[in-house]
């Protein structure tokens, strides 16, 4: 009996795969086409009539097997840039590196690629083997042995509801398996990116990376630093936003590449309290992911800084800083740290810094700045901020629960809580001509009160439940 098992797993380990693709039926992938995208069937049906092949290809066919709803859809087909782009009356071709087609239909995008050939000499890399330039285009098969990981070498056909699959990806889904397709060490330093994806996948599909495929990441972790700025970035937001954000993070640290990521995290981690305090914003994050709702980048990169804001505001303030000087210093010092290897983008910069200053204005307001605030674009964010910080214990929860309910408040009912305030604040100063001044700037109806609560909240990287 034992000898028959050992045979039985012998054979299994070297047997040859399966030549060709496996077609499986929509009772064998079990992937229901009302979930697809209308925009993406539509543009492989015109493909198609055109006598081109298309398919719906990658993550959301991995998504569907595995009843996830995917956030975007893509197609491949044999059909060039050039034959595809006078196919759609909204269509671009973009990309320098490999050149695809991006078919607009209002809000969405499909993003629609030509199959790709095989690595070869002509490929244009640099001294580490990343991939600079790769125009060529190649056949179905072709393109499935270029993807990375087999679990997104899945092809669908809408037209047929077949999955078509070259590498056994759906068997590593059932199994949640991470698997790279060839020379794991190979496939990472043509575009180290994969690593974050092992990563990423593992975490959001609650699999295990293929041993093989593991290994290299920890070696391999310094290419990172060799990969654009804007490119990093991105790829970490939908580490921080795929709905398991910390069990990303530890794998991060685990496997070396915070380093060349986030560099300043393993410091915050290190920082008393500082572990904590990102866990809460990013279990955070996750609940509004599963629920559908918008994630703020500035809000979500506010808060992973924010402990060595904090520490750095604190010893300047030590060393007798105004408080709000103090502020500004500590979070331009960070913000530029980080910088050096994640390139964050201005705007996010903008507005992780008016979260960051608007703390201290909220532990120190006068009449005058209260109504100030309250104008700020980013007031909102603040406020679920503090109340973030309120839940860590960094802030007097009453507090945080008195600017809550102003932001959720309309303005006369505003007006009454900032003179209760005032009559409980004898350092407040205000005269009676700001207060009818603000009050008139501030007069509105009802449904613009609501609005302006609706906009805080997608600004925001979270949104507490009475506010939903």
């Amino acid at each position: 009996m034992l000898k028959q098992t050992i045979k039985n797993f012998v054979s299994r380990l070297f047997a040859t795969p399966p030549s060709g693709p496996v077609r499986l039926s929509r009772d064998k992938h079990g992937i229901d086409r009302r979930l697809v995208s209308r925009h993406a069937i539509k543009v492989c049906e015109v493909l198609n009539q055109q006598g081109f092949d298309a398919y719906i290809v990658g993550g959301a066919v991995r998504d569907l097997i595995v009843g996830l709803q995917p956030k975007d859809f893509d197609v491949a087909t044999n059909a060039t840039p050039n034959q595809i782009r006078p196919l759609f009356r909204r269509a671009r071709i973009i990309g320098r590196r490999f050149q695809l087609v991006h078919v607009v239909f209002g809000q969405e995008i499909i993003e629609t690629a030509t199959f790709r050939a095989p690595a070869s000499d002509n490929q244009e890399t640099d001294e580490h083997g990343r991939i600079l330039r790769d125009n060529e285009f190649g056949t179905h098969e072709e393109d499935a042995a270029r993807r990375d990981f087999t679990i997104n070498a899945l092809y669908y056909d809408p037209l047929k509801e077949e999955v078509i699959d070259f590498h056994q990806g759906v068997a590593d889904l059932k199994n949640r398996t991470v698997r790279m397709i060839g020379d794991p060490e190979t496939r990472y330093r043509e575009d180290p990116v994969r690593m974050l994806r092992a990563l990423r996948f593992q975490a959001k599909l609650g699999a295990r990376i293929d041993p093989a495929t593991e290994t290299p990441i920890a070696k391999l972790a310094p290419l990172i630093e060799h990969v654009p700025a804007s490119r990093l970035f991105d790829e970490t937001l939908k580490l921080l936003t795929c709905g398991h954000a910390m069990d990303c993070l530890r794998e991060l640290r685990r496997s070396g590449l915070t380093k060349s990521l986030i560099p300043l995290i393993d410091r915050i981690f290190e920082e008393d309290g500082g572990e904590a305090f990102v866990e809460i914003a990013l279990s955070r994050t996750d609940a509004r992911v599963r629920a559908g709702k918008p994630v703020s980048p500035s809000f979500l990169f506010a808060a992973l800084l924010w402990r060595l804001v904090q520490k750095r505001w604190s010893a300047l303030v030590a060393q007798d800083v105004q408080r709000n000087e103090a502020l500004i210093r500590a979070a331009d010092s960070v913000i530029d740290e980080q910088m050096d290897k994640l390139a964050i983008q201005r705007r996010h910069q903008a507005d992780m810094r008016e979260i960051w200053l608007m703390q201290a204005r909220f532990e120190r307001a006068t009449v005058r700045s209260i109504w100030r605030l309250i104008e700020q674009p980013r007031f909102r964010a603040a406020v679920d901020f503090l109340q973030l910080r309120a839940e860590a214990r960094e802030v007097d929860s009453v507090l945080a629960q008195w600017w809550m309910d102003l932001a959720n408040s309309g303005d006369e009912r505003r007006s009454q809580m900032i003179d209760t305030w005032q009559s409980g604040h004898a350092g407040a100063r205000r005269t009676s001509g700001t207060s009818r001044k603000r009050r008139r700037r501030h007069k509105s109806s009802g449904a613009a009160d609501a609005g302006q609560a609706s906009a805080g909240q997608a600004d925001a990287g979270f949104a507490p439940d009475s506010t939903e």
